[in-house]
């Protein structure tokens, strides 16, 4: 398999099966980019980094924000420092991999904004809004879209034909074509008369 495009491609299909692949190999990324916020922490006197490690929207905004770096102590430099390589590279190979699942349900890219887009925004945004029913009504929204979203791409079956995004990643590979006899064998017509006879030449 070519993990350079499976990784971090966002042309093509893939199925269910490559999509629920790449949930270990994130996971391995993040644990590994933990032990090294460790190391980098401990360089910087602090074992324990400050804060926690996660790769969220939330982690997303808060790289954007001038007052996460502002309220910055020397200890919790590494812990940045990892978030900022991390992040971007995490969220890099979610979208891609979960765009070419969309392709394979025969979706536009463009679903990831409903399916993860929205919701993010809203959970980011969920602690500024009152308590009333319009807030109840946007949190089951980001609910429902989280659940269609999981559903949609990890549970349903791709399309079984060749669609604008590329030929089904489940069908079976065409074999090399047979070995065309006729045409690669010319038949010579036999002509009648004795075969030809070698000999040498007199002048010779």
């Amino acid at each position: 398999m070519d993990w350079n495009w499976f990784l971090f491609s966002f042309d093509g299909r893939i199925n269910r099966a490559k999509l629920w692949l790449a949930v270990p190999v994130i996971l391995s990324w993040m644990i590994f980019l933990g032990l090294l916020a460790i190391v980098l922490g401990s360089l910087f006197g602090n074992p324990a980094p400050t804060g926690s490690l996660s790769f969220s929207t939330s982690d997303l905004f808060k790289l954007l924000n001038p007052d996460s770096y502002q309220s910055l102590r020397t200890a919790g430099q590494p812990l940045l420092l990892i978030k900022v390589v991390g992040t971007p590279l995490v969220l890099w190979v979610y979208l891609a991999t979960s765009i070419k699942r969309l392709h394979d349900r025969d979706r536009s890219g463009w679903w990831m904004v409903p399916f993860f887009a929205m919701p993010g925004i809203f959970n980011e945004l969920a602690d500024r809004f009152e308590y009333s029913h319009a807030a109840m009504a946007l949190g089951l929204a980001t609910f429902v879209l989280y659940l269609w979203g999981f559903v949609e791409m990890y549970c349903l079956k791709g399309s079984r034909k060749t669609n604008r995004f590329g030929p089904d990643p489940l069908a079976p590979i065409d074999a090399m074509p047979g070995w065309q006899q006729r045409s690669e064998i010319e038949m010579v017509p036999h002509k009648a008369g004795p075969p030809p006879v070698w000999y040498v030449k007199r002048s010779a």
